[in-house]
């Protein structure tokens, strides 16, 4: 049985940390981190949950272990392929990071009360921070593998991770805090994840791939829009006290993506994908 490719094992690598992501905030809106009766790596004085909250704190333990076995062997396979030096440095960097997030998650739901910051915003804000840095250079190292494998051109796909973003974020704000149209409860708040890292991986990947295309000048533009989503998916979680200003930055945020990711959108309505400048 033929082996899957590095790219394809890096590509849902990358998609299985963004639905840990998502699993993540949805296992935190629901109230379930601390439902193994605080204890980590078991739960319920044993191994296997109790009750409902803790299968699903369980389960996203379950996930995440699956998730870092991933990147482990998403690294090695780097390595011992025949990868470029920045496809492996960027998985590397993922590898790295991955031990202080496993580290954050086990003190969110272990020490609560029994330290000051045990369950806190600084520690979630950590822990998300953490998972959105190692998701952005797993996302990273899969562009980059990629790269020489496309059957569009670069021009091409760009426009399509443009465009893509620009579906989504729409989609991303109605599913959001600052959205009057639903009730931001834990499907909400799984979605919202899911649709704002879908979104910023479309940015991302734009920004890699504009800069040998003749829309090489609006990468700025997708670099602020991909800035906005990042802080607007800080923002969806519980990390601030949401006053009015707080849902009017949010607001704002919002408003500055769509903006310019529009405007790059529109630059590339009408070009080629067999553009001499894109390097397929």
């Amino acid at each position: 049985m033929k082996r899957p490719s590095y790219r394809r094992f890096a590509l849902f690598t990358t998609a299985l940390t963004g639905v840990l992501v998502a699993l993540g905030v949805y296992t935190a809106a629901t109230g379930s981190g601390l439902a193994c009766s605080q204890q980590w790596p078991l739960c319920d004085g044993g191994v296997l949950p109790q009750t409902v909250p803790s299968f699903i704190e369980w389960f996203h333990r379950l996930v995440a272990m699956i998730t870092g076995f991933a990147i482990v062997g998403v690294v090695a396979a780097a390595w011992r392929g025949d990868q470029d030096r920045k496809t492996a440095l960027f998985a590397t960097a993922a590898l790295v990071l991955l031990p202080l997030q496993i580290s954050m998650g086990a003190i969110t739901v272990t020490l609560n009360g029994a330290i000051p910051w045990g369950y806190s915003v600084p520690t979630h804000a950590a822990h998300l921070l953490f998972a959105l840095t190692i998701f952005t250079m797993l996302t990273l190292s899969t562009l980059t593998a990629y790269r020489g494998h496309y059957e569009r051109s670069l021009f091409d796909r760009a426009r399509l991770a443009v465009g893509a973003a620009l579906l989504l974020i729409p989609a991303n704000f109605l599913v959001s805090r600052v959205s009057p149209l639903i009730d931001y409860g834990p499907p909400a708040q799984g979605a919202f994840a899911l649709t704002a890292l879908a979104a910023f991986a479309g940015l991302v990947a734009a920004a890699v791939w504009l800069p040998e295309t003749s829309l090489a000048r609006y990468r700025p533009g997708v670099f602020v829009a991909g800035a906005a989503m990042f802080l607007v998916t800080l923002l969806g979680r519980d990390l601030v006290v949401y006053t009015d200003e707080a849902r009017l930055v949010n607001g704002l945020l919002y408003l500055v993506a769509f903006v310019a990711t529009a405007v790059v959108a529109y630059a590339a309505r009408g070009g080629s994908g067999e553009e001499r400048h894109s390097l397929a």
